[in-house]
């Protein structure tokens, strides 16, 4: 896995096998006892990208602080990593090396897992403050997907440096949790830490409880 993470990020995403076993110092052949075929070593490369983007982000969410300043750790986590590691996150994103559908897909699962813990954080704190949660899980999948969208823009146009990026996306972030709380009366300072600081761990998707059974 670590020679293929190195010949990836040196040859970028069209990465081709002979590149991987160079790398590795083995022959194809070797190579292929490990990896059943392209889609297998994909699904690899991109579990150990999810990984290590988990490995990141864990303490950022965990971490207590101001509404602002948690926003901003998880934003910046998460951009620091594809700006770490361009081509890899080419190479899982855009699937351009599989040649065959995946079952597992580590992007997908990634994503879940995100949006999965950020509904618990969410929620946590919506309960606190006597809120209906029942909005938190698409609330979280909209939040991931506009911050991966974004990154994606961002990684390819490079039309801004990466603290202006995650101001932009912070800002954007707070503002929308500001105005449902605001609808229901409630008005935070963002950069003043609340009361209440659940700790929570990235969890799997069969893990998550029902936000929206909780919330009502």
């Amino acid at each position: 896995m670590e020679a293929a993470v190195r010949a990836i990020t040196k040859h970028g995403a069209d990465v081709g096998m002979d590149d991987i076993a160079a790398e590795a110092g083995v022959s194809k052949p070797v190579l292929y006892r490990h990896f059943s075929d392209k889609s297998d070593l994909y699904v690899a490369v991109g579990e150990w990208g999810a990984d290590l983007l988990m490995k990141r982000l864990r303490p950022t969410i965990e971490q207590p602080g101001s509404p602002n300043e948690r926003i901003r750790r998880i934003v910046g986590a998460y951009l620091g990593v594809i700006e770490e590691h361009p081509e890899l996150y080419r190479f899982v994103v855009r699937r351009t090396f599989a040649d065959r559908p995946v079952t597992q897909d580590p992007v997908v699962a990634e994503k879940t897992m995100i949006a999965n813990t950020l509904s618990r954080l969410l929620g946590e704190y919506m309960r606190a403050l006597g809120l209906d949660s029942g909005g938190v899980e698409a609330w979280s999948h909209g939040l991931v997907g506009m911050v991966q969208a974004s990154g994606d823009w961002w990684l390819e146009r490079q039309a801004m440096s990466r603290e202006n990026l995650t101001d932009y996306l912070a800002q954007l972030i707070w503002y929308g949790i500001d105005g449902v709380l605001r609808s229901a009366g409630i008005a935070l300072d963002p950069d003043e830490p609340l009361e209440m600081d659940p700790r929570l761990s990235l969890v799997s998707d069969d893990e998550t409880p029902d936000a929206g059974a909780e919330g009502r």
